[in-house]
């Protein structure tokens, strides 16, 4: 996610506009609450990457007990062996997230009042750690039922996209914060972008009910969901294709139209990263599953939802302003009073 895309000026500054040398051409948020949303970024995927190592090293159930490992112990034991430290590992990393998450917090508390969108994200992102943690629970209990392991990868997902969000935000300037301008995107755009996110969300979906169907059950005794895989690839690629034409036209526009750098950055990187995952989705399929190839897609579905939310913040959020009104006029763009303010207070 590159902080340039969401958070930086218009590369000729325009009338009005603050000089890119002012401070309000800055970030509102300080260098340590950008590095934590950051970083709750960049921790939210890597959860999901030593997760799907946990499934496909079949270590699901490597720790058979919730919340301890076994009945009498909280941590791995020797006689478990190489699925024990695998499943274990990643419990403990739930640590290292929940960590990031109150340092967050802690970073943005003296400004929630001004801050309320990071402050508020905060929260979310904090308290979807339990709730992750007890969906974690809940599929060792069921014995690894496929519906329950992929409403666990869903939920993260869900975070992932909060925390992109969450660095979209951290990155705003003053100004930005304090406009009152409409989408970056124009209406012809936005229901494309709007159909960017539903069917990158509806691809990942598809994604985890095949995946519910192949044979990487996390435990070699899990169920699977009855599905028919060949079946559900084909309807998985579906949306897939559709996502790849409207990405096409998307594309188009903004270069045609010479549309705001930010917005063609973004699109850039959602395709870059599509591409990516198209190409390891044939890969794996062809290839029989190979357990590094489905890694990677887990990867690729991580970023892929990242990216996806990273186009809709930056073409429809208000605070992501092309062209000002007010500039294009040679008047700066109306600010509402302590607007400005409300962004310098987050300085940590």
């Amino acid at each position: 996610m590159s902080s340039a895309s969401p958070g930086s000026s218009p590369a000729v500054p325009q009338a009005g506009s603050p000089d890119a040398s002012s401070p309000a051409a800055s970030p509102a948020a300080g260098k340590t609450v950008r590095t934590l949303a950051v970083a709750t970024l960049v921790a939210n995927i890597a959860i999901v990457v030593t997760g799907g190592a946990v499934r496909l090293t079949a270590s699901g159930l490597g720790c058979p007990e919730w919340p301890l490992c076994t009945p009498d112990s909280l941590t791995t034991t020797p006689e478990m062996g190489v699925h024990g430290i695998i499943e274990f590992g990643n419990r403990l990393l739930t640590f290292v997230l929940a960590a990031i998450a109150f340092a967050m917090v802690f970073s943005v508390w003296s400004a929630r009042a001004e801050r309320r969108d990071l402050f508020r994200l905060s929260i979310v992102l904090l308290a979807g750690i339990p709730a992750q943690a007890l969906l974690g629970g809940i599929t060792v209990w069921t014995g690894l039922n496929p519906w329950i392991v992929g409403g666990h990868f869903i939920l993260s997902m869900f975070l992932i996209v909060l925390a992109a969000v969450l660095v979209n935000r951290a990155w705003l300037t003053p100004a930005q914060l304090a406009g009152t301008n409409g989408p970056l995107a124009t209406r012809t755009l936005r229901p494309l972008l709007g159909a960017l996110g539903v069917l990158s969300a509806l691809a990942v979906v598809l994604g985890v009910v095949v995946t519910g169907s192949g044979p990487h059950a996390g435990d070699h005794g899990a169920a699977r969901n009855g599905l028919d895989p060949d079946l559900m690839t084909r309807i998985h690629v579906v949306p897939v294709y559709m996502l790849v034409f409207a990405l096409a036209v998307a594309l188009y526009l903004v270069f045609r139209h010479a549309a705001d750098g930010r917005l063609r950055r973004s699109l850039l990187l959602l395709t870059a990263v599509v591409l990516a995952q198209a190409v390891i989705g044939y890969a794996q399929h062809f290839l029989h599953l190979p357990i590094v190839l489905v890694g990677l897609h887990m990867l690729g579905a991580s970023l892929l939802t990242a990216a996806a939310a990273h186009v809709v913040f930056t073409g429809f959020s208000r605070q992501v302003p092309g062209k000002d009104a007010g500039a294009a006029s040679g008047t700066a763009a109306p600010v509402r009073p302590g607007a400005a303010a409300s962004g310098t207070d987050v300085r940590r």
